[in-house]
């Protein structure tokens, strides 16, 4: 005789044969569909079933897309069962998808059409009510009876630590961005908050800091995301992170047992046993949740009118070194001044010094290189290079000289270099002569005397050579007759030596322009692939514009600003305006230097730069 344990493995066994052989005894009646949901009430981001059924068919074609305005409703995948009744089996599918309310009120969910072998069938219209779901917090208003509202902000929390309430226009301020999660409530991090409002440019955050922390007597994991705000305009700036996203295993009261796929059809579930119970099933329910921190407010002072004309737009403290090699060259030769700028504040718009006086001096564009010493770049070194030729002899190359705006002293600093010496030998470019007089004709040191123009027809016939006839030495072997071999010589290479600094100094001029064609064309096919960040992109526009005017102009391209581009070409003033324009919305990037500058360009703007810079020529 077969105990009570036994007569249940045998259901199971044969619940399994009955599964394992179900196609070949389903029954030839006709496909039918119904659906229902799985729950007819629920709350906004609170997600719910939808489940179409169709017996009798395997290859029936459910619905690829349903579209309920306020609801999100995507297809999640399907099912099998088998019913019995009687020993008769259908086979069945169930077609499963999840509808996420989007807002509240009462939706209709209309009839879906079904494909099977019978034809086309159709669903019954289903009705959800969608009730607010304010903050967060979970309010039930099931028909079993309201709970209380869980506290989201104890399982998962967002805060932004700003140290400063107020600052000045372009002044970098380090802020961080802190979420925590409950460490006893299962949870998974889904996407970082964005930091919201206006008026203000802020750097791109890096991966998080993984901190353990107790709160109140809980403990929580932190993610710390650094990163530094600039105001670009004063006033008040409201800033807030908003809209981070977790999914979080809402807790939820045990019941009596876990809903059943069969309870929505009125059958009975043959494996309705607790040897089948789900473990997992008090744990609660998954949902997704947004959470943001408070509003900060920092109030921001313009800065002071007639700043030093050296002045670029930084703003912070900062302090200058420089030094300059080789320490002695001559006239034409090309020596390389460092200047390192070290401190903290917005160092995208620190730019190099400038030479107190350029007189005597040719200079070239600076390259820079940025080393921070923090995570988020407004602490650290940053290094110039610049070339410099001097056109006339000199002792020194002059003091730098870097402006920056200090908001803790509330003023203007400019920082002035030391003189930095050097030996330049040479002649001064502008007034170049022959390097030996004898090149022109006129006698050297160790000339003779010539002799009259009317003793020249007997000069052959003296006798007495002076001291060269108290010697048996030969003439080749006397010291005197090399010196004056010499001469002619040395003056021949003084004349090559001249002549070929003159070229040197005429082909100047075309190396320089060939460069500047070279860098142009350069840009122009970089600009055209597109592959560059905003910012990166109109300063390379920016710096094709400049080269264009130098070439057109004859001016050094560093010089060049929009009047000076406006005024090179002869352009319609619509193109005027937008060459106006692209200067402008360069100095705002440069100006901004955070994650203002790091976005895609839209298209029709990529084809209006380049559209500027082929009128050009």
């Amino acid at each position: 005789m077969i105990g009570f344990h036994s007569s249940r493995i045998v259901r199971l066994l044969l619940a399994i044969l009955v599964l394992g052989s179900a196609t070949s005894t389903m029954r030839a009646d006709a496909p039918t569909v119904t659906a229902v949901l799985t729950s007819s009430e629920t709350e906004v981001d609170r997600p719910v079933q939808l489940q179409i059924k169709v017996s009798g068919d395997s290859n029936a074609t459910p619905p690829n897309e349903i579209n309920v305005d306020g609801l999100d409703i995507r297809y999640t995948g399907q099912s099998q069962l088998v019913e019995g009744r009687n020993f008769r089996f259908t086979y069945s599918f169930v077609y499963n998808y999840t509808i996420l309310p989007l807002k509240a009120g009462t939706f209709t969910i209309p009839p879906q059409l079904v494909q099977t072998s019978g034809g086309a069938l159709r669903t019954p219209a289903l009705t959800l009510n969608v009730s607010p779901n304010d903050d967060g917090n979970t309010t039930s208003r099931r028909r079993s009876g309201a709970s209380r509202a869980l506290d989201m902000k104890s399982i998962v929390f967002c805060e932004l630590v700003i140290p400063k309430t107020t600052a000045y226009v372009g002044e970098a301020i380090p802020a961080e961005i802190r979420l925590g999660f409950n460490s006893r409530v299962p949870s998974r991090f889904v996407e970082p908050p964005s930091l919201s409002g206006q008026g203000f440019t802020s750097q791109r955050m890096k991966e998080p800091e993984q901190t353990a922390r107790s709160i109140n007597g809980r403990p929580y994991d932190i993610l710390t995301y650094k990163t530094a705000i600039t105001p670009v305009k004063s006033g008040r700036l409201e800033i807030a992170a908003k809209d981070a996203k977790a999914i979080v295993q809402i807790p939820r009261r045990p019941t009596s047992r876990p809903r059943s796929p069969f309870d929505m059809f009125g059958m009975d579930d043959p494996f309705n046993d607790p040897f089948f119970a789900d473990p997992f099933a008090g744990l609660g329910e998954q949902r997704e949740v947004k959470f943001s921190s408070e509003t900060a407010t920092i109030d921001v002072k313009p800065l002071p009118p007639n700043p030093p004309p050296s002045f670029s737009g930084a703003v912070g403290h900062f302090a200058l070194t420089s030094d300059v090699k080789p320490k002695n060259a001559q006239v034409g030769d090309p020596l390389t001044v460092t200047a390192s700028i070290t401190g903290r504040g917005n160092f995208d718009r620190v730019n190099a010094p400038a030479l107190e006086s350029d007189t005597g001096w040719h200079t070239y564009p600076p390259g820079a290189d940025f080393k921070a010493d923090d995570d988020i770049g407004i602490s650290g070194t940053k290094k110039f290079e610049m070339v410099l030729t001097p056109n006339e002899p000199k002792k020194a190359v002059p003091p730098l000289v870097f402006s920056y705006f200090d908001p803790l002293k509330e003023s203007y600093v400019t920082l002035k270099s030391g003189r930095m010496p050097v030996v330049v030998e040479g002649t001064p470019l502008s007034s170049a002569t022959p390097a030996v007089a004898n090149a022109s004709g006129t006698p050297g040191p160790n000339a003779r005397p010539t002799a009259a123009p009317e003793a020249q027809d007997i000069l052959y016939q003296l006798n007495d050579h002076g001291r060269w006839g108290q010697s048996f030495t030969p003439i080749f072997m006397q010291p005197v007759f090399w010196a004056v071999q010499a001469v002619p010589f040395l003056g021949l290479i003084g004349f090559f030596g001249w002549e070929m600094r003159r070229r040197r100094l005429q082909n100047r001029e075309g190396l320089r322009r060939a460069s500047w064609e070279h860098e142009t064309a350069e840009l122009e096919r970089k600009l055209r692939r597109a592959d560059d960040p905003a910012d990166q992109y109109f300063a390379e526009a920016l710096r094709v514009v400049q080269l264009k005017t130098a070439l057109a102009r004859r001016v050094e391209p560093n010089t060049v600003d929009a009047e000076t581009a406006v005024a090179a070409f002869d352009l319609p003033e619509e193109k005027r305006e937008r060459m106006r324009e692209l200067f402008r919305q360069n100095d705002e990037l440069r100006y901004s230097g955070g994650q203002n500058g790091n976005g895609a360009i839209a298209e029709q703007t990529r084809r209006d730069v380049l559209e500027l810079i082929d009128s050009l020529g």
